[in-house]
């Protein structure tokens, strides 16, 4: 017997990160008020506060939600994705591009990898979430620009990222 709902289990679910730095904060806080070196340690927990907070918020607004169909892993810069109807495997640092297809319904993200046919991957896919760690690694990804993207659901492919070639400067 849970005394816990489904839908305040799933919001903390998703917000856990930013929950966490929360906490910290306000223990920080609490030290920071202090003297000594409890003080210099209350200041630092706060700076570490913030920077979970900002990172849970980010982390937060990518998870969709779960039950889509597939699943996916990301295991040492390799993301593999297991579906219904299609699957396979793509190297973080072989990527070319990276882009939210909002056509189909739930949306996809598709990774190209040059020499292959697109890994798309829907956003709700189970295990999606760790592909927030996966897309931050990329090299000049905005990842404000990706997570505005992400909640507007686009009606049209958006580059979300593109591998810049050195070849080109």
């Amino acid at each position: 017997m849970t005394f816990i709902r489904p839908e305040a289990r799933a919001a903390v679910a998703q917000w856990r990160e930013a929950l966490v730095g929360g906490a910290v904060l306000l223990l920080g806080l609490w030290w920071a008020s202090g003297f000594g070196v409890m003080k210099w340690l209350g200041i630092g927990l706060v700076a570490v506060g913030a920077v979970l907070i900002v990172s849970g918020l980010q982390r937060g607004r990518f998870r969709i939600g779960k039950g889509g169909p597939g699943v996916v892993q990301v295991d040492e810069g390799e993301v593999a994705y297991f579906g219904p109807l299609n699957g396979g495997s793509v190297a973080i640092r072989s990527l070319s591009r990276l882009v939210l297809d909002g056509r189909s319904t739930p949306s996809v993200w598709a990774l190209y990898q040059p020499g292959q046919a697109p890994l798309q991957i829907p956003v709700n896919a189970e295990g999606s979430d760790a592909l927030f760690d996966a897309f931050a690694s990329l090299e000049g990804i905005r990842t404000e620009h990706m997570l505005a993207k992400l909640k507007a659901t686009p009606d049209q492919p958006v580059v979300i990222w593109a591998k810049s070639d050195p070849r080109l400067h």
